[in-house]
């Protein structure tokens, strides 16, 4: 069982007892406006386009704005969200998707087949299942304004998953001028054919973001589900407004200036569980993983018995704990590279690999024996996310236990996030470790979990190049959903563990805070601005 937080919550929760009497009273008019949601992200929205990051605050602006042909409902399959249906040939080789009727982009002309062809073609050329759509087709074409058509070189049975990817980098439909942009280039005119539009104007990055109802936007008949169903949109405006700490923000939602906060901290749960006006919810039933991602094109991280030695000195515990609090429900250890829970997984590989020790001697004397010479560790860590920010902390104490040289570098999850970008050594603004997380939904299949793919520089930042792991997942591509798949997983995971791209550091779910006449948001990773609504 977790350990209580102590002594730092009684601390936080009596700051956030203080910034609730400090909070300017807010009329009952502006606090109750039926047709404005006030929503307080876990972190600042800077980069806007949802292909060049796979950041979740990117992705949550983006299904405001954008939709995609495809959705994922709570069972995990694909379901028709832009598209009316599909066909596909019994070879998985020809495959044509129908447009539904009434797609309008934002600025009032009609979505036609061209505008998804060069979407997807601009996304698949980010994404890890993208990519590896991209090797097996022949052409992708538009016949005519409402098909759009995928032939491939040999079988390619799972188009449906990638084109329903939810989180990170999810496939979602522009105009065919954005299309045709390098897709390493982050586009910043925002027109999408989704429930809401991008309010340029009011932008101010990092700080606030707003959205309008579309009302050109056509939802599905379908009972909403995740990011499938029926996308209601039911505020004229949705408004983003970053808070400079977390007791800020429960104060602003205490006082009913907001409506609804992404993610409640641990040690700040309690103040909403006794709020009379909030409800605590959790996000997601399946919750996320944390990690720990190594650089692999420098040292010291591109030696593999460096890498195998701090997989092996990390207490899954210790972080969860520090980033979940208290309770079952909070977090759980997971030894493994695919979420727990997820069908075919199990830990079989990862709990050799992760004796998770509270001695640190034999860990120690493995990263003497990896000829550890005192290079420079710089670990970048988001103080802006508070379970990332938890996390990073403990591995600053991990390392500087370990007697490794640490850079401890705190930083905005925005810059953190261009911080990576960059493939340099240290002395030229490069980086050694980072913490994020990935959500079950994107990392329960070989080619959706990106955070695995050894693509090397054409995959995620970190770089792994393992082509036996691309091999593996090409196998899998091949293999028809109905087979049998956990030989899969298993020789996948067998290989991680022993040439580790990250240290996998448990999972744990997230809670949401909402004010009292708040209902309906789905469950999901993402927080999606469909179906809430105010009552």
């Amino acid at each position: 069982m977790p350990a209580p937080v102590g002594a730092g919550t009684t601390r936080r929760a009596a700051l956030a007892a203080a910034a609730v009497l400090a909070t300017p009273a807010v009329s009952r008019a502006q606090r109750r406006d039926p047709r404005v949601l006030r929503f307080i992200p876990n972190t600042g929205l800077t980069v806007l386009d949802p292909v060049w990051t796979a950041s979740l605050v990117t992705g949550n602006h983006a299904y405001h704005i954008f939709d995609t042909l495809y959705g994922t409902g709570s069972d995990f399959r694909p379901a028709p969200q832009m598209a009316e249906g599909h066909t596909a040939d019994a070879e998985y080789r020809l495959w044509h998707i129908r447009l539904r009727d009434n797609l309008w982009f934002h600025d009032g002309t009609p979505v036609l087949a061209r505008d998804c062809v060069a979407s997807i073609r601009r996304w698949a050329r980010r994404d890890a299942f993208g990519a590896a759509m991209l090797i097996a087709l022949d052409s992708l074409d538009a016949p005519d304004d409402r098909t759009i058509r995928f032939r491939f070189k040999h079988r390619f049975p799972r188009l449906l998953e990638a084109l329903s990817r939810t989180s990170a980098l999810p496939c979602m439909m522009m105009p065919e001028r954005f299309g045709e942009t390098d897709p390493f280039v982050a586009i910043k005119e925002m027109v999408g054919s989704g429930p809401y539009r991008f309010i340029t104007d009011e932008f101010n990055p990092g700080s606030r973001a707003v959205y309008a109802r579309f009302d050109r936007y056509v939802p599905r008949q379908e009972k909403a589900d995740r990011t499938a169903g029926a996308k209601i949109a039911h505020f004229e405006r949705v408004e983003w407004h970053t808070m400079p700490d977390n007791g800020t923000a429960i104060a602003a939602m205490q006082s009913g200036e907001m409506d609804w906060l992404e993610s409640t901290p641990a040690d700040l749960r309690p103040l909403v569980q006794r709020a009379r006006n909030l409800r605590l919810e959790s996000k997601d039933p399946y919750g996320w993983a944390g990690i720990l991602r190594f650089n692999l094109l420098h040292p010291p991280f591109n030696n593999v018995k460096l890498r195998r030695a701090l997989l092996a000195a990390a207490n899954q515990a210790d972080f969860m704990r520090a980033g979940g609090g208290d309770g079952e429900e909070a977090w759980r250890v997971c030894r493994s590279y695919f979420p727990c829970g997820a069908p075919n997984v199990t830990e079989a590989a990862g709990t050799p690999a992760m004796p998770m020790p509270d001695d640190l001697t034999a860990a120690k004397r493995a990263i003497a024996a990896a000829g550890y010479n005192g290079e420079k560790v710089v670990l970048l860590v988001p103080t802006d996310i508070h379970h990332h920010n938890a996390f990073g902390q403990v591995s600053a104490d991990l390392l500087r236990r370990l007697g490794m040289n640490l850079d401890f570098q705190a930083m905005d999850w925005g810059t953190m996030i261009q911080r990576t970008t960059n493939r340099g050594p240290v002395e030229q603004g490069g980086w050694s470790l980072f913490h994020t997380a990935g959500s079950m939904v994107a990392t329960a299949t070989p080619a959706l979990n990106q955070y695995i793919r050894g693509m090397g520089t054409k995959g995620w930042t970190g770089w792994y190049d393992k082509p036996e792991i691309e091999a593996l997942t090409q196998q899998w591509l091949d293999t028809p959903p109905e087979a049998p798949q956990q030989h899969f997983f298993e020789r996948i995971q067998q290989v991680l563990f022993d040439d580790p791209p990250f240290v996998p550091l448990g999972q744990y779910t997230t809670f949401a805070a909402y004010g009292r006449d708040i209902v309906g948001a789905l469950p999901g990773i993402g927080s999606y601005p469909w179906n809430i609504r105010r009552v």
